[in-house]
């Protein structure tokens, strides 16, 4: 079986890519008495989009915030890119600015125009240099449709404007990751499309991506793995298609049932 790959091995120092981007191995979390994550088992390969599913409580931002360490986990492990997720320090720093994190609210600094929430993070971790960090968010900012406002600042924007700027911002660092925790729930309906067509074009373009969402559209139409969980287990793990049009799990029929009635 392995002989044709002899002698064809790659050098050491190139990343393999069949590691996957992301793994997650026998991961435990509890708060409290809560066990918000049973045993969970998952590999994402790179380019991949995840989506994350399931009833209120059933554990997917916990999961989602494991991925940079935001919440700590009990046991288990977890691997970005094949590198064992660090405890602190420095080098847990540097691996978090390869995970890009968009969330529920924009935090993005009230102080700053649109330009300095973006360029902040290149200049202060990457090290970048000035005009080049102010480049590279322009471009970005044009990406996400909205350099018009760079000089604004986020007050002066819609919720959608301003989650597209936390989108840019996490795109500034050049992550491998991006993690989407419910990023269209803080917003009014009318600026709910604005912000998935953005999340769109980053799938289009390969980026991993590991998304909690509720949008259902969405999920079908960007994802290339549904995970549905319920009661801190992923309950299904399959294609968008297979997972609404013929889900295995009561857990999951009845949950399809709710949400697609409304």
């Amino acid at each position: 079986m392995t002989s044709a790959a002899a002698g064809t091995e790659k050098p050491s120092d190139e990343p393999d890519s069949t590691t996957p981007m992301i793994s997650l191995s026998q991961v435990e979390k509890h708060f409290g008495d809560l066990h918000v994550l049973q045993d969970i088992n998952i590999e994402v390969p790179r380019g991949q989009v995840v989506i994350v599913v399931g009833p209120s409580g059933s554990g997917k931002s916990t999961l989602c915030r494991t991925i940079n360490r935001l919440e700590p986990i009990d046991s288990g492990e977890i691997r970005v890119d094949g590198t064992v997720l660090p405890a602190e320090g420095k080098a847990l720093a540097k691996l978090r600015s390869d995970v890009g994190m968009v969330f529920q609210s924009f935090n993005l600094f009230a102080h700053k125009t649109i330009l300095e929430n973006v360029t902040l993070g290149p200049l202060k971790v990457r090290k970048m240099k000035k005009d080049q960090a102010r480049e590279a968010a322009l471009q970005l900012l044009e990406r996400v449709g909205i350099a018009n406002q760079a000089d604004k600042y986020p007050a002066q924007l819609s919720g959608g404007q301003q989650q597209r700027v936390a989108i840019a911002r996490a795109l500034a660092m050049n992550p491998k990751v991006m993690l989407f925790d419910e990023p269209t729930s803080a917003l009014d309906p009318e600026m709910v499309q604005e912000v998935l067509d953005v999340m769109t074009s980053l799938a289009k373009e390969g980026m991993t991506m590991v998304v909690v969402t509720h949008e259902m559209g969405f999920a079908r139409k960007a994802g290339d793995r549904v995970l549905f969980m319920a009661d801190g287990r992923i309950v299904e793990d399959t294609d968008p298609e297979t997972f609404f049009t013929s889900p295995s799990s009561d857990r999951a029929k009845d949950f399809l049932g709710k949400i697609l009635s409304h």
